[in-house]
Formats: C-alpha cells, structure tokens, sequence
C-alpha cells in the first residue's frame, strides 16, 4: 500500500448530530435483487484515494449491474478533511448511500445517528468475518458497518545490515529480535533500529499485545487506564527496543520521516507500515536491493506482537434512499471473489482469515498477515478520537518514561489532560 491508514484525529471535536435524518424511508424497499430489480437507479459510493483499484472497480461495477440493472458510481475522496466532509454529507437529506471509513472513526460516526442498521447484513453473510476486524463497525451492540481491509505494522530491515552483523534468518520470539539488535550494535557501525520516542501507534500494538486497555470505566465515564501494569509492561517492551535506537525521544516516526532515514543505509530495521519501504527507495534507489521484511516478533514463537489494525470499513448512510440497493452492494463487495481481489491486488489483510492465501506472493503483506490475528485497535468508544488530538498526551507520557520518569509518574503527568479530553462531548 502506498498510502497512509490514518486513525481518527479530532473527529469528536467536529461531529455534530445528525440523528435528525433518522433512518431512510426505504424507497427502494419491495424491488428484489436480480437482473433489471433496480433498473435506473444509481447508487453513490464514497471511496478513499488509493482505496479501490481501477481492475477491481471496474469488474464491481460490471457485476453490479448484471446483477441488479442498476449503476454503481464511485467518488474518490481525500483524507485530509474527511471527517468533516463525511459528518456533514450524513446530516444532509441526500448523503452518499455507501461510505467507506476509518475503523476507529466508526464509532463516533455512529453515535450520532448518521449510520444505518446493519445487524441483518452480519447475520447473512458476516459469519466468518474476523472478529477483531469486526469489532470496529460494532457500536452499542449493533452492527453499524461491515468490515472491508486492514493494515498493520512490520519490520522493515536491511538485509546488508544482518549480513554484517553476522544474523542468519530472522527472529522468531522478542528475546532474539533484541539478540540480533545487540549483535548490530557491537558488530557494526549501523544504527541497530530507528525507533523515535513518539511511535504512538507501534506502543499501542504493545498494549494489545499485553491484553491492556488505555481506557476504564468510572461509574457512566471513561477514564484513563495508563497506570494500569499492564500498560506499563507494554511501555518496557518499547523503552528497551528504544534503548537500541540514536532516534529523538520527542518526536515521532514522521519527524523526521524514519523511511528517509533508513534510506541512507546505516539503520538495522524500523517498525513501519509496508508502503514506507517505498518511500525509502524514492529517497536512495540503491536500498531496494537490500529491504526486507519480517512479523514483529512476540514473547513466543507461536504468538507474534500485537499491533495496531489500521482500516476501512463500509457504512450505509441512515439517510440513504437507497438501502436495500446499498445492501446488494455490500454483498457483491465483501464476496470472497471481490473481497480476496481487492486484498491481493492493494496487499491488504481481508476481512476474513480463510482469504489471506491469496496474499501469497506479497512479501510485505505475507509479513503483516500472521500479526493482524493479535491485532487490535485503538479504544473503540467515541469519545476516544479527542485523546489524540495534538498534543497527544499518549506522546508526553512516552517520552516522559523514556527520558527518565517512572511509568506511574508519566502516567500521572498526563492523566488529568486525557480524562478532560474524555469527558468532552461531541
């Protein structure tokens, strides 16, 4: 993937109600699927940039009209902005009738109102969707999006590196991944692995991976869970891989971007997503030869490291005229023939485990793969969104351990800073 899976930033602050729309009034209610059932009709649906390959846009929309007679009309949208740009199309009398979102943003577009009921979807055919895939387009207890493709984080390493450094093969477990980073410190002259203070995303894998929560429940509120000793185990796992790196404490893995400084072909590994590795061979071609890839490694061989599962969900607006059509849609799409192309052709991980062999082949996505089953998300509640606005308190408490403070301390610095953004409304 060339592309940037951005979780939701700010989209609480933005959401505004759009309960008003109430539900559709099933205009298309009573026609049936099948060639001509919907003969005429358009239905609109709202993509991400780079998230629909033309090939299989164009056999979608092939297959959606032999099936249903109606024309299928896709809408690439940007990320910048889209939070307000989709809040305010669910508020109108005439929205998109299929939307693609982020994962983490689901919630809190369907705490407003603005997203349909999509409980018999799941039931008819969602049964062997993933369940930690899924867990994002469930809010309240209902199914309010259906679950479409993900991405995570590998280690991204150079070959040359481990060759020096006298590493066969790669690590299996946590303890022999910190091995082979040892072996580079002392056998080299490289940077043993790239890893800035800030990687929020890459900690929040490790709190999955610890079976911690960053969030709690305080009598009807939500507050934070960081002193929790769990979380602070994730955060040792992070201060040690930290200890190998010369990277900033305070800043994160765009600043600078860590592909950019991994391009220069002194830096052992960095924990990335897949299409960073092109960005560091768009700064030195001559690297292309030497990239690797490899799952984060875990405690055990059996288990890898949990990650964070960035991702898109499809959604039916509540306002859509349209929601039976919308529905045959989601059918078509998320088929194992329309899902399974989708993921080999973009190298995403599919909605459903029986679909990553198709992945096959793609050495970045074949290395993402066997994590995403450890994977998670960041707290699936709307109120979430806020905590990581700039600056993400997440960050400071980050950088407060590693520059010294005990996990309890840094947790306390922040904790009255991520409860008042907790305790904001939408």
């Amino acid at each position: 993937m060339k592309r940037k899976l951005i979780a939701a930033i700010g989209i609480a602050g933005m959401m505004i109600s759009v309960a008003a729309c109430g539900g559709s009034d099933d205009s298309d209610s009573g026609k049936k699927a099948g060639a001509d059932g919907y003969k005429g009709e358009t239905l609109t649906v709202w993509a991400m940039d780079g998230s629909t390959p033309p090939a299989w846009t164009k056999d979608l929309q092939a297959a959606f009209k032999k099936k249903t007679g109606a024309t299928l009309k896709f809408e690439t949208q940007k990320w910048d902005g889209i939070q307000q740009k989709i809040t305010t199309a669910l508020s109108e009398s005439s929205p998109p009738d299929v939307v693609e979102v982020g994962n983490t943003q689901t919630p809190a577009y369907a705490a407003t109102g603005g997203l349909a009921d999509l409980s018999d979807l799941k039931s008819s055919i969602g049964a062997d969707w993933a369940e930690n895939l899924n867990a994002s387009a469930v809010f309240d207890g209902k199914q309010y999006a259906a679950p479409w493709y993900f991405a995570n984080r590998v280690v991204i390493y150079n070959k040359k590196v481990w060759a020096d450094a006298g590493i066969k093969g790669t690590p299996k477990t946590r303890d022999e991944f910190y091995k082979d980073l040892d072996a580079i410190g002392k056998k080299t002259k490289a940077e043993p692995i790239y890893l800035p203070g800030q990687n929020w995303y890459f900690f929040d894998g490790l709190t999955i991976g610890q079976g911690a929560d960053l969030v709690k429940k305080d009598g009807d509120k939500y507050v934070s869970n960081l002193a929790d000793p769990k979380v602070t185990a994730a955060m040792e796992i992070y201060k040690k891989y930290q200890s190998y790196s010369k990277a900033p404490m305070d800043k994160d893995e765009a600043t600078p971007q860590q592909a950019e400084v991994f391009a220069k072909g002194n830096v052992g590994a960095f924990i990335g997503m897949g299409w960073e590795a092109g960005t560091a061979i768009a700064a030195n071609k001559k690297i292309e030869k030497d990239i690797g890839y490899f799952t984060i490694p875990g405690e055990t061989a059996d288990k890898p490291e949990g990650v964070f599962l960035g991702g898109s969900n499809f959604a039916v607006a509540a306002g859509s005229k349209k929601q039976d059509l919308a529905k045959e849609f989601l059918k078509l799409a998320l088929s194992d023939k329309f899902e399974g192309a989708l993921a080999k052709q973009n190298g995403v991980i599919p909605n459903k485990e029986s679909l990553n062999s198709v992945l096959a082949g793609n050495v970045v996505a074949e290395a993402a793969a066997p994590a995403a089953k450890q994977g998670g998300t960041t707290p699936l509640i709307p109120e979430w969104a806020a905590v990581e606005n700039t600056p993400n308190p997440i960050k400071t408490y980050m950088t407060a351990v590693l520059k010294g403070k005990s996990p309890a301390d840094a947790a306390k610095q922040v904790e009255a800073e991520i409860n008042k953004r907790l305790s904001q409304k939408s």
